[in-house]
């Protein structure tokens, strides 16, 4: 199974191959346009990311974590100057040996797909789903499968 989320068109598919399974209607970052810099930018990342992480007690009530930022948003943001060498290397670290990433640094983290669309239609830059639709979502996505976020 994979995901595959669609920002300007606020949806979020399910395939289990290349076959569509499910597709869903989304919120996502306050800041819809461009991709996730820095923490507290209220964008939504773009790129290929895993679910590193599920929570089913969420305050968001089910959540499904990403690694982001991943290797590519790392190299980038250490290239322009956004996080130093050792900032750099933490992120790295953390995919290499968890699988998840370090979320600390200046181009945040902590980016879910969760619920609580029916409270908010913008995130701080996660993607917000139906109660509803993350529960059936939580029941067919696993840890390690891929979410690739277009624009």
């Amino acid at each position: 199974m994979h995901i595959e989320v669609f920002k300007s068109q606020k949806i979020l598919k399910v395939f289990d191959n290349e076959t569509e399974q499910f597709n869903y209607p989304i919120g996502i970052g306050e800041v819809a346009l461009g991709t996730k810099k820095l923490k507290n930018d209220m964008k939504t990342p773009e790129g290929e990311y895993k679910v590193c992480v599920k929570n089913p007690k969420s305050k968001f009530f089910k959540s499904l974590g990403l690694n982001y930022p991943n290797q590519q948003d790392a190299d980038l943001a250490l290239q322009d100057g956004r996080i130093n060498k050792m900032e750099h290397n933490s992120i790295l670290k953390e995919q290499e040996e968890h699988g998840g990433s370090d979320w600390s640094t200046p181009i945040g983290g902590a980016i879910y797909i969760h619920g609580g669309l029916e409270d908010k239609v913008t995130s701080e830059g996660c993607v917000r789903m139906y109660n509803k639709d993350i529960d059936r979502l939580y029941e067919v996505i696993n840890v390690g499968d891929t979410v690739v976020i277009y624009p």
